[in-house]
């Protein structure tokens, strides 16, 4: 906080409307313009984009200098010495765990990660080649008809338990969705594997032999879920918040930002990435796609470059990019055409003065597509990937919102439509 003070002068109010400026750790400061409704006023910010909704200590990014933070570690410190479940448990309580937490906390959520035995059942109700997150969302929304006993928000220990059974029971059921659209038999969890190699294992194992999964490829599943832990108050947070503001349980309002993560311009976005390298299909054929995506009459788009919040490199892709030459070397990929088309546009990303200009960078959805596709993931399973590795994040800003002071989100509206008229008999129009 801080003593500041902003003066709004509107014609027709006599006297200037002073207020508030806040200060945070970091970051531009904030103008309270709560005092303007009393006034008759409202902001007008489509997007809000230039609105903080709420006060946070979570996640923190700079765009323009291509920082991300979470509770004040840099994301690729993160994701080279630590882990995912690591940075849920940072996530969730402010402080990396000691050896005890760690272990207590993996320990919790490997006892988490069954689901209710009638859930089996439940997935018969979809058809068989409904989208994975369809049924992701339907499934997660209907875990509050299976666990009654964690869904009083005002309790810390229910939002406790609540949270563990989401982390934990993601993976279960996003690898639920993918074997019943392909008709194979559910794999239960091991909870002798680790979180990204037990996910692997749900996905590709079958009752019929023991899975063995590579260590490199569960690494690399790791990374790509801890990248995708929390982005600050993207869309679908937003929604969680929003949604979680009505005193909605936890569950509706992880299904809520699933809902919100689905759609292309959130969380589709890797998977138009892939669609768009076996567009171009080849090497040689890339000038003529860069050219068509400069040309503002032509509705072609090169996608995964650029971010709504980045303007400069995406902190996240370089790990990513890392982390598919890794994969694809333990898959023994030396010439992948799909790689090759990235790297070749990375390449006239980081040199072509359009780009440079346009601060269009690649961003993490570049490489993950890439990493996904050759660890042999469908891309209809890519946004249910991203919303597994989301969840913790979700749920982190929901328990901060309604452990702290927080109001029903009521946005206005800036109304152009009809002014007041009177109805007209039918037998009159």
């Amino acid at each position: 906080m801080s003593d500041q003070k902003a003066t709004l002068k509107v014609d027709g109010i006599d006297e200037p409307i002073v207020l508030p400026v806040y200060s945070g750790s970091l970051g531009p400061d904030v103008v309270d313009v709560g005092g303007l409704t009393s006034k008759g006023l409202f902001t007008y910010d489509p997007g809000f984009v230039s609105t903080a909704a709420c006060e946070s200590q979570i996640t923190f990014i700079n765009g323009a200098e291509g920082i991300l933070l979470h509770r004040g570690y840099p994301i690729d410190q993160l994701a080279e010495q630590s882990n995912y479940l690591e940075t849920c448990y940072l996530l969730l309580y402010g402080e990396l765990p000691t050896v005890a937490q760690r272990d207590n906390f993996v320990s919790t959520v490997h006892r988490h990660t069954m689901v209710n035995e009638q859930l089996r059942t439940f997935f018969n109700g979809f058809r068989r080649d409904a989208h994975p997150m369809a049924i992701v969302c339907g499934v997660v929304g209907a875990l509050s008809a299976f666990y009654h006993d964690s869904l009083e928000i005002s309790d810390e220990h229910h939002r406790q338990i609540a949270a563990f059974r989401l982390i934990a029971k993601m993976p279960t059921i996003a690898a639920m969705s993918y074997k019943y659209s392909v008709g194979q038999p559910f794999m239960y969890p091991d909870n002798n594997l680790g979180y990204a190699e037990n996910f692997l294992h749900m996905m590709f194992g079958n009752p019929c032999e023991p899975s063995n999964i590579s260590p490199v490829l569960a690494r690399a599943m790791d990374r790509i879920f801890l990248l995708h832990a929390d982005h600050e108050q993207n869309a679908s947070t937003s929604t969680v918040r929003l949604a979680g503001s009505s005193g909605a349980n936890p569950f509706a309002c992880i299904a809520a930002g699933i809902a919100a993560l689905w759609g292309p311009s959130h969380g589709g976005a890797n998977e138009a990435v892939l669609d768009m390298l076996q567009e171009i299909g080849d090497v040689s054929n890339i000038d003529e796609f860069v050219a068509r995506a400069k040309d503002k009459n032509d509705p072609f788009r090169l996608m995964g470059f650029g971010h709504r919040v980045y303007k400069n490199f995406d902190p996240r892709a370089s790990v990513m990019k890392k982390t598919a030459d890794e994969v694809l070397a333990e898959l023994g990929i030396d010439n992948d055409p799909l790689l090759d088309i990235a790297k070749r546009l990375e390449e006239i990303a980081l040199s072509d003065d359009y780009f440079i200009e346009k601060k269009l960078y690649p961003n993490v959805d570049f490489y993950s597509g890439i990493i996904l596709k050759a660890i042999g993931i469908p891309t209809s399973m890519f946004t249910v990937i991203f919303a597994v590795g989301r969840t913790v994040g979700w749920i982190a800003h929901w328990n901060e919102m309604i452990s702290g002071t927080y109001r029903i989100g009521r946005p206005r509206q800036l109304y152009t439509g009809y002014t007041k008229r009177d109805f007209v008999p039918l037998n009159q129009r």
